[in-house]
């Protein structure tokens, strides 16, 4: 069976081993170098984020049985129309037991709560400056996290998890989820009762149509004055004009994202160092970005990359 890897998925030499072992590889650097004779050719395709696996592309995939993502949602792959054409779509948001092991975005997350509540890269950036002053970043520090209250947007398995972090720190903890509940937690009926109630927002939230903007001006003018929101998410379930007017008037704390709403756009990184929400940053010491690492560690690679192909086995036989 042919199977088409793009080289740009940068998958780990373990998963490569695997593929090379179970499939005929056909290899292109990335979704631009398609051509006619190799989507021809393949039965399995590989589908990177950031390149959209649409129609026209599913139909140049004449003998094409199976779709792959090693994510945990395919907003970049026409599902439906896939299904329409009886081929599979496999990825990893189904796989509810397997990545219950799976935590380095949670982690992640609580770490930007506690880098951003904190001001520790900029009382690192002072050290490495000769300054040794705490007391001037205590005065930024109005409260201990236990004495503050976290929402979570969305208590599936992260936000489950952000949520368990913060009770174990002493926090009461509030959470707005429509299909979700834990009597551990508050539940709140509305995004604008979460955000009143809390002084730290995590967005844990699928990215869909009808949650981009989810967190929007209307959100952020109902928090309370000095919070915070950390998004590990999707950088589309933000409105980043919004956060950062909030952020510029200090109506908002500070900010930790990991994620940026255009991330996946062709021209992403070729702009992102003159883009409004990058230069806000290198001059402010309210906001916090990180290059979409959260999943980022190499055990977390190798299983996701490794579940994902035994997926693609499973459905062959």
């Amino acid at each position: 069976m042919y199977l088409l890897y793009y080289d740009i998925l940068q998958y780990q030499d373990a998963t490569l081993k695997l593929i090379e072992k179970n499939f005929d590889v056909k290899n292109l650097p990335d979704p631009n170098h398609d051509t006619d004779e190799v989507l021809k050719s393949v039965e399995v395709a590989m589908a990177p984020l950031g390149f959209s696996f649409n129609r026209e592309k599913i139909d140049r995939c004449t003998n094409l049985k199976i779709i792959a993502s090693s994510t945990l949602s395919v907003p970049h792959i026409d599902i439906e129309y896939a299904h329409s054409k009886g081929i599979r779509v496999c990825y990893l948001g189904s796989e509810k037991d397997f990545l219950e092991t799976i935590t380095p975005t949670a982690e992640l997350a609580w770490g930007l709560v506690i880098a951003v509540t904190r001001k520790i890269p900029w009382a690192h950036r002072a050290v490495c400056s000769g300054e040794w002053n705490g007391r001037s970043f205590g005065r930024q520090t109005p409260r201990m996290l236990s004495a503050m209250t976290l929402g979570i947007v969305g208590l599936g398995r992260l936000g489950s998890l952000v949520a368990s972090y913060g009770k174990a720190f002493g926090m009461k903890v509030y959470y707005y989820s429509p299909s979700s509940r834990n009597s551990a937690y508050e539940r709140c009926q509305t995004l604008e009762e979460l955000a009143r109630c809390s002084d730290i927002v995590s967005v844990h939230a699928q990215h869909k149509p009808e949650t981009e903007g989810l967190i929007n001006n209307k959100f952020m003018v109902a928090m309370k004055p000095g919070s915070f929101i950390i998004n590990t998410s999707r950088g589309e379930l933000i409105d980043e004009s919004a956060l950062l007017n909030s952020l510029e008037s200090g109506h908002l704390g500070g900010a930790s994202l990991d994620v940026l709403a255009d991330e996946y756009n062709s021209d992403f990184k070729l702009r992102l160092i003159d883009g409004p929400i990058v230069k806000y940053a290198r001059v402010h010491d309210n906001l916090i970005l990180t290059p979409h690492y959260g999943g980022a560690t190499v055990d977390a690679w190798v299983t996701t990359e490794a579940r994902t192909i035994n997926l693609i086995l499973e459905l062959q036989e």
